[in-house]
This record gives structure tokens, C-alpha cells and sequence, in this order.
């Protein structure tokens, strides 16, 4: 199957393209990764002004309401430019307040560029266990109190709102009791330890010490986090292999322009058939994620919101019109586990061998700072450990229900 980006798609992409080409060539994100605050004023405002902070925020909210297809072109562009500012935490933070429903104000900032946020999930142990919380929220007069130490916060220092998970009940695994805040991060006991990763991204430990926050700061009401964290994750995983797919595409292309210019016993090494056999075995690695992360953002584009059936509820009425919506949301949400998983899989099998491939293929230049090859490879090396490894995904996409009796 061909899959292509409509005209308003591609003419962002290429928007996106030509700034990167312009204003953030590698030196200049060199520069910006060792600088203090990890991120470039200027960039953000550019990706601002380009609109690429309102396209996922609803029409409702200030934003252009850009579905996970419009979301594959932005990310494929930013990860082909290695852009270190903190987008992906802020529209990730953004699909759990689009999902939660009640906070029109803060999508409003995000789509302004006002508000940068971030997503304090990960604790000490839970791995890719996302539903592994041991954040307690303990209701009080006026609201809640939260408390917990949330671990690899991806820009959590420089974020403005925390997007926390933390249990009203139960004993730190299952759903239950999740609930979802979004607290601000000046908030008095909030802590945060922010560190450079080793992609030259930023992220953060963060403690909460009995923080105090309102009802209004809950996302999708008390102890119902559980199936918004669940669809957010995904949401969050099927971005990161558009990011992925224009990394490798760029790594693809680097190599095989140094194969093409590299002289060894007075012929370019690319003339040598076994490094033509590896490029080869890299393309079909390449085209087979491609493939799938398509396949993840189609899928997330129908199935997101967890729509209840559309027009096959007209007709319907009572207990009978609301089973069928349930159903219906049912089988999206599982559609969007298996296709999601599947996909986080795959790219994250050809991110390894297209990264490594790479690296062989340069020599030991390969694992300089100096090269952007090196960067590519650390920034694919990361993705694939973030919101679940190969391992992970595969253990959740054989769980689907369904797997076990087709096989």
C-alpha cells in the first residue's frame, strides 16, 4: 500500500524542512544541547509561529484540530533534524488534557506557545510499567495532595505543567484507582532535578512532597485515569516512530552518501558488495517501519477519542444504543494496542539495525561526537527505550485479545 501526505501536510513538512535546513543545522544544535537551558527561545518561537504547537489542539481550544496523520508528517520533520526542543512532552502532556476534557484554558496556552508541558509518569522499578504507580493522591478539604517521586521526566525542568499519575486507591499496579493531574510545576513541593540525556535531550526527576492542588486539576475525573493514560501512551508511542522513521531516514541517507565518497584502495567503498548487501538489508529494514508507522498513524487518527460507533448507534436506543458504544470503543481500543505495539516493535527492530549498520558502515568515525551519524544513532537508542521497549511491546501486542486463538 502507498501511503502519502495530503498538500497541507506536505507543504508543513517542507516548511519545517526548510527551517531546520536554515536554522538549525548541526552546529547550531550543538550548541543549543550544551547550553543551560537545554532548548533555544528562538526555535520554540519558530515552531510556534509555524503552528506546529496549535495543529494537535482542538478548533475549540485555538488550535487547528490535526489529526496523528498530520501529527506523522511534523514529528518525521523533527526527527530528521534531530530538534531537541521539547515538543513531543508538550503534545503528548497536551493529548492527556484533549482526552481529560476540562481544560479548554491550558490547550489555549499550548496552542499559543505559552505553556510548555511535561509528563511525570516512569517511578523507580515500574520499567515500561506505566499502570506501576506508587504516587499516592490523598483527598483533603479543598482538593488533593499528592505524593510520589516520578523518575526520566523528559523535559520535566522545563516544563511549566506536570501531567502526574498517582493512586486514590489500590495497591500500585491494575487501573485502579489511577488518577491524572496537571499540576503546576512552581507548585510548593515540587522538586525537580533536571539532567542532559545521552540523545542531548533534557529530562528530570521530580518529587512531589504533599503537594497541594484543586478538584479542578484532575484529568478525567477521580480514579478514571486509567483508560486516558492508556490511549495518551499510545498516542505518545505511535509519535515517536514518526520521529524514528525521519531519523533513520536521515542516518540512511548519510551513510549512504559517505559510502559514495569514503576512498579505500582507490575506489569508493561502496563499490565493495558486502557494504552494498548491508545497505540493502538497511533499506528493507527502513521501508518495513515506514510501513508500519504509517499503519500507527492511520490507525490512531480513526480510532483516537475512542469514537462510540459514529452513525452505527442511529436507530439504537436505551441499554442497546450505549452496549453497542461500549463495544465499539472496545474494539478501537484494542485495534489501537495491537497496531500501536506492533508498530513500536517494528521501527524499534529497524532504529537497532539501521543504527548499528550505520556506525559499522562509518568506522570509528562512526561514534564521534563530531559526526551527526553518532546522534542519530544515541537519539534512535532512546526512542526505542522510551514508552516501552522492543520487549515490552511485544508482550503487550501477544496479550491482545484474539492472538492466542488466531495463532
Amino acid at each position: 500500500m502507498h501511503f502519502e501526505l495530503n498538500q497541507e501536510q506536505q507543504q508543513l513538512a517542507d516548511a519545517i524542512r526548510r527551517w531546520i535546513g536554515r536554522d538549525y543545522g548541526f552546529e547550531t544544535r550543538r550548541a543549543i544541547v550544551h547550553g543551560d537551558a537545554g532548548m533555544s527561545p528562538d526555535a520554540w518561537a519558530t515552531m510556534v509561529e509555524l503552528g506546529l504547537t496549535a495543529l494537535p489542539v482542538p478548533e475549540e481550544h485555538g488550535g487547528f484540530g490535526g489529526d496523528a496523520v498530520a501529527m506523522f508528517a511534523v514529528m518525521q520533520e523533527l526527527g530528521r533534524g534531530l530538534v531537541v526542543e521539547p515538543y513531543m512532552a508538550t503534545v503528548m502532556g497536551a493529548e492527556f488534557l484533549r482526552l481529560g476534557g476540562a481544560h479548554g484554558a491550558l490547550l489555549e496556552r499550548v496552542a499559543g506557545g505559552e505553556l510548555i508541558l511535561a509528563c511525570a509518569l516512569g517511578e523507580r522499578g515500574s520499567r515500561h510499567d506505566a499502570f506501576d504507580i506508587a504516587a499516592r493522591a490523598e483527598a483533603v478539604d479543598g482538593g488533593y495532595r499528592l505524593r510520589g517521586d516520578k523518575r526520566v521526566v523528559l523535559h520535566g525542568a522545563q516544563a511549566d505543567v506536570l501531567i502526574a499519575s498517582a493512586r486514590l486507591a489500590g495497591d500500585g499496579h491494575g487501573t485502579d484507582g489511577v488518577t491524572l493531574f496537571a499540576v503546576p510545576a512552581a507548585s510548593a513541593g515540587v522538586s525537580v532535578t533536571g539532567y542532559r540525556t545521552l540523545d542531548g535531550l533534557r529530562a528530570a526527576n521530580v518529587v512531589f512532597d504533599g503537594v497541594a492542588v484543586g478538584p479542578d486539576a484532575v484529568i478525567g475525573g477521580a480514579g478514571e485515569g486509567g483508560a486516558i493514560l492508556d490511549a495518551a501512551l499510545d498516542y505518545g508511542a505511535g509519535l515517536l516512530c514518526a520521529e524514528a522513521l525521519g531519523a533513520m531516514q536521515a542516518l540512511f541517507d548519510a551513510t549512504l552518501g559517505y559510502l559514495k565518497t569514503r576512498q579505500q584502495f582507490g575506489a569508493p567503498i561502496g563499490k565493495f558488495q558486502a557494504l552494498q548487501h548491508r545497505m540493502a538489508d538497511m533499506a528493507i529494514h527502513l521501508e518495513q517501519a515506514r510501513s508500519m508507522a504509517w499503519l500507527a498513524a492511520l490507525t490512531l487518527a480513526r480510532t483516537r477519542g475512542g469514537e462510540p460507533g459514529g452513525d452505527g448507534d442511529a436507530g439504537r436506543s436505551g441499554g442497546d444504543a450505549r452496549a453497542h458504544a461500549d463495544a465499539s470503543a472496545n474494539a478501537n481500543s484494542v485495534l489501537r494496542r495491537r497496531v500501536v505495539s506492533a508498530a513500536k516493535y517494528r521501527v524499534g527492530l529497524a532504529a537497532r539495525f539501521i543504527g548499528q549498520g550505520a556506525v559499522q558502515l562509518h568506522g570509528g568515525m562512526g561514534v564521534t561526537d563530531e559526526l551527526p551519524a553518532s546522534h542519530y544513532f544515541k537519539r534512535l537508542s532512546l526512542i526505542e527505550q522510551t514508552l516501552g521497549d522492543m520487549d515490552h511491546h511485544l508482550e503487550r501486542f501477544i496479550a491482545q485479545p484474539g492472538f492466542r486463538e488466531a495463532a
